[in-house]
């Protein structure tokens, strides 16, 4: 792992939005607003994404975040915020790795 990963790995995931922004990219945040059950993450945890798929921070430790980056691709796009939910019970769930048990709802919006 390079000197830069590390260093972003280690940085809150807004002050890379706030970065990103000011390096005029477009950027989305999600943010856990709700948990049941055995969830990965905890509520106010953040992934933040730009218009190229690049992502830092964490929503899920890696059980969602690809469907989450993908709907932050369609809020970057269409400017509307998305609520998604992810849980056992949905039957995508499964399709995008989330077998924990729990559900978590994430608030996905665009910055700036």
């Amino acid at each position: 792992m390079s000197e830069q990963n590390q260093t972003s790995e280690m940085r809150d995931p807004l002050m890379i939005a706030e970065d990103w922004m000011q390096a005029g990219r477009d950027v989305a945040i999600a943010t856990v607003v709700e948990t049941w059950g055995s969830a990965p993450r905890p509520v106010g945890s953040h992934l933040v994404i730009d218009a190229d798929g690049n992502f830092e921070g964490s929503v899920s430790g890696g059980c969602v975040e690809g469907a989450v980056v993908a709907e932050a691709a369609d809020v970057l796009a269409e400017g509307e915020p998305r609520m998604l939910e992810f849980g056992v019970a949905d039957e995508t769930a499964w399709e995008v790795g989330l077998s924990c048990g729990g559900r978590i709802k994430v608030y996905v919006e665009r910055l700036g």
